[in-house]
């Protein structure tokens, strides 16, 4: 019974020896063979392929499970801790939108008192439909867009176009159910705008980039990048104070301005009558929108978009 497992050692012996010398070349026929029969039977091969993954499906599928479970939390330790940063980020704002509040309540009282003492005629009253952006025309020659709402709705040539952010454009073609609006990157856009808190006077001129240039500003002019861009109200085509855009660049080849206004994430707008008279009405063109009521002149809270009551988070 003692010399059995000398003799099997010895007989093991060299089967591993020779297991050890030629197992790179067995796993190379091995290989060949399996190239061989795919190319003689390509249906064996893939069935013989299927059997293995659903062999194999059901213990990925149970490995997978804990590296789930370990992502999951590696995601819900990482959501807590950019949860806190936002959380610290957002009271702070609150901080400071509650200053600004207070500053503009004053400011209201203020310019409410100085309306009363200058007897302050107040601009006329607005009234405005809202329309969705239908198609596009974009390109190297034209900056445009097509409005769901036309003359049957009351729109006509020369209202502006607005959208939450500020001015998209104006409206220079009318159908019955559909209108074209200019945008104020196009090259034939032309607005009268101030530029920062000096309110310098100059003309935002489309050139079918992403950022129109400002031109015909006074000499000595003391623009700067980030300076708020408005509409003058010059022209007698747009009120003063609507929102265009900020100054981008400021360099010897021009002043450049970034639009207010996604023009990629443009879906709804206004159509906005203003009664002003600085673009004649064509023959075609309807009456202005009915104003069944003239509308209270907006607070300074109202137009810096602040109201009691919003701005605890």
């Amino acid at each position: 019974m003692g010399r059995r497992p000398a003799s099997f050692s010895r007989v093991a012996q060299p089967v591993r020896t020779l297991w050890q010398r030629f197992a790179f070349t067995a796993l190379v026929l091995a290989a060949f063979g399996l190239m061989l029969l795919g190319k003689a039977d390509i249906v064996v091969v893939k069935r013989l392929q299927i059997a293995a993954v659903d062999a194999v499906a059901p213990i990925l599928d149970a490995l997978s499970h804990p590296a789930a479970a370990v992502s999951r939390g590696v995601e819900t330790v990482i959501s807590l801790r950019d949860l806190h940063a936002e959380n610290e980020l957002l009271r702070e704002e609150n901080g400071r939108l509650k200053q600004w509040q207070h500053v503009a309540h004053l400011l209201e009282s203020e310019n409410k008192a100085l309306k009363r003492l200058t007897k302050h005629v107040g601009p006329p009253p607005v009234s405005y439909i809202s329309a969705r952006v239908i198609a596009e025309a974009g390109g190297p020659f034209v900056r445009s867009a097509l409005l769901n709402a036309g003359r049957r709705s009351g729109v006509r040539r020369g209202q502006g176009v607005v959208s939450e952010d500020g001015l998209a454009g104006t409206v220079v073609e009318v159908g019955e159910l559909h209108a074209r609006m200019l945008l104020v990157t196009d090259l034939n856009a032309q607005i009268p705008v101030l530029i920062g808190a000096a309110r310098e006077p100059g003309i935002l001129v489309g050139d079918n980039t992403n950022h129109p240039r400002i031109l015909y500003l006074p000499q000595n002019n003391r623009v700067s990048p980030g300076d708020l861009v408005i509409s003058s109200g010059h022209g007698g085509m747009l009120p003063a104070g609507l929102p265009v855009g900020t100054v981008s660049s400021v360099s010897e080849s021009g002043i450049r301005v970034k639009p207010v206004v996604d023009w990629t994430h443009l879906q709804f707008v206004r159509i906005v009558d203003y009664l002003m008279q600085g673009v004649i009405a064509g023959p075609m063109d309807p009456p202005p929108f009915t104003v069944l009521a003239p509308d209270p002149e907006p607070t300074l809270v109202e137009r810096l978009g602040v109201t009691r009551g919003k701005t605890d988070r």
